[in-house]
C-alpha cells in the first residue's frame, strides 16, 4: 500500500510540474495550436454529454462544441485557478456510468498515466455506441521525440512522459473496436523556448504539412466507437429433415418408370 501511495504521489507531482511547463511560452503556443485544431473538430460531433479528461491550462477547449452538457475531469486536485474541474476521478476506474458519454476528449493524458491502455478501455466503456474520442499526443518520431531522448535524464516534463507513436495508438484503438476517422499533424518546429526564434521558424508549419507530415511534434486523432451489429437467428419451426433412412431407397428413374 505504501509503495502504491509513493508512486501515486510521484505521478501527481509530475503532472503538477507538467502543468507549469505548459504555462511557459512554448507550452502556451502548443496548447493554442491544439485548441484551434480541436475547435475545428468538435462542432462536427453531436450528442448530449461531452467529457474532457485532463486539463493543462487549455482555456475553453470545449467551447466550440455544440453539446450543452460539458464535464471536465482531473485525476488530482489543482491549485491553478485557470484550470476548471467538474469532478475528480481515478484513471483506472472512471466514476461515470457505462454508455453515457457522446464525446470524450483526452489532451495529452495517455503519456502521463501509469496504464494508458486501461484508461482507453475505461473510455470505451463510458462512450455510447458511435460515440467519438478526440485525443492528442506527442509524436516520438519527430524533433520533439529527439529532444526527449536528449533530456530524459533530467526527469523534467514533458520529456519524462511516454511518447506513443500513431501506429501504437492505432493498434490500441483497433483492439477496442474503434474506427479511426481523422488525424491532424501539428507543430513541426523544434521545441524551443526562445519566442523570437520560434517566430522566425513559423514557415516550418506550412512546409512540414506538405513535405514531412509524419514528423510533426504533435498529432490529434479522432476515432469512433464501433457497434457490432447482431445478426438475428431465424427460428426453424419445421421438423428437421431425415438424412438417414432405415429402408432401401429406390432409384428415381425406376420409380418414374413404374408410375408410367
Amino acid at each position: 500500500m505504501a509503495e502504491n501511495t509513493t508512486v501515486g504521489d510521484a505521478v501527481c507531482h509530475s503532472r503538477q510540474k507538467l502543468r507549469r511547463w505548459f504555462a511557459r511560452p512554448l507550452g502556451r503556443h502548443l496548447l493554442e495550436q491544439e485548441r484551434i485544431c480541436i475547435n475545428r473538430i468538435l462542432p462536427k460531433l453531436f450528442g448530449y454529454h461531452i467529457l474532457q479528461i485532463g486539463n493543462w491550462g487549455q482555456q475553453e477547449l470545449l467551447a466550440s462544441s455544440r453539446i450543452s452538457h460539458k464535464i471536465e475531469m482531473l485525476f488530482e486536485p489543482c491549485d491553478d485557478s485557470a484550470v476548471e474541474c467538474s469532478l475528480l476521478g481515478d484513471e483506472e476506474s472512471l466514476a461515470i456510468a457505462s454508455d453515457s458519454m457522446d464525446v470524450v476528449v483526452l489532451p495529452h493524458v495517455l503519456e502521463f498515466v501509469s496504464n494508458p491502455h486501461k484508461l482507453l478501455r475505461e473510455v470505451e466503456r463510458i462512450l455510447i455506441g458511435e460515440g467519438h474520442l478526440v485525443l492528442s499526443g506527442f509524436n516520438p518520431w519527430s524533433l520533439w521525440g529527439l529532444w526527449r531522448l536528449l533530456l530524459l535524464w533530467r526527469e523534467e516534463p514533458p520529456w519524462d512522459g511516454h511518447f506513443y507513436g500513431y501506429n501504437r495508438i492505432k493498434d490500441w484503438l483497433s483492439l477496442l473496436d474503434f474506427e479511426l476517422l481523422q488525424k491532424e499533424n501539428l507543430f513541426f518546429r523544434p521545441p524551443l523556448q526562445n519566442t523570437s526564434l520560434m517566430q522566425k521558424l513559423s514557415f516550418w508549419e506550412k512546409l512540414g504539412k506538405y513535405c514531412w507530415p509524419f514528423f510533426s511534434g504533435v498529432y490529434v486523432i479522432v476515432a469512433k466507437k464501433r457497434v457490432v451489429p447482431l445478426t438475428p437467428v431465424k427460428m426453424r419451426w419445421h421438423a428437421r429433415r431425415q438424412v438417414i433412412t432405415s429402408g432401401i431407397i429406390e432409384p428415381t428413374a425406376r420409380l418414374h418408370k413404374e408410375n408410367q
